[in-house]
């Protein structure tokens, strides 16, 4: 029941990054756009590299979460004819909680850096983005992700048959 819970609550914060992600796409595509035409025209946008760096990292961070969900990652499965089912298992919880683990030091590391972005008032080069709002932003994607792939990795604790693997 509780898993239940937590797990439909990932699901919508994982659809709120992925959203997030879909909006800084859909800039970076705009801001290209108008950059390119502006530049035939001999007036290119003023700050389209700023705006597309800080969109790349919507655009990544916002899909990860997604893409864990989906089961997108790659996966090499160069031993799994030849392991057997619990090792394969025991691979994919550790897995899991691995990449859980990263993520969260991700994120921690990035509120770190965005504390000192802002004690330092960093910006971007040209029209002077506030770095510190999207290294909250995607600390926050992190925990997102995490949070996704330690349930999937409760998950094939509890029913390992949602992989298709019995043990």
């Amino acid at each position: 029941m509780m898993l239940t819970r937590l797990n439909a609550l990932a699901d919508r914060l994982i659809g709120l990054s992925a959203l997030l992600g879909t909006l800084g796409l859909l800039a970076e595509v705009a801001v290209i756009l108008i950059d390119v035409v502006g530049r035939y025209f001999g007036a290119p946008l003023k700050g389209a590299q700023d705006v597309s760096q800080m969109a790349m990292t919507l655009v990544v961070f916002g899909g990860m979460a997604l893409c864990d969900r989906m089961g997108g990652h790659v996966a090499v499965d160069v031993f799994e004819n030849r392991l057997p089912t619990w090792a394969i298992l025991l691979g994919d919880r550790i897995s899991a909680f691995l990449g859980a683990l990263i993520f969260a030091g991700i994120a921690w590391t990035l509120v770190e850096s965005a504390a000192l972005s802002r004690l330092l008032n960093l910006s971007t080069n040209i029209i002077y983005l506030p770095k510190a709002h999207f290294q909250y932003i995607v600390a926050a994607m992190c925990m997102v992700t995490a949070l996704g792939m330690t349930l999937r990795g409760i998950g094939l604790i509890v029913s390992p048959a949602q992989k298709g693997i019995t043990p």
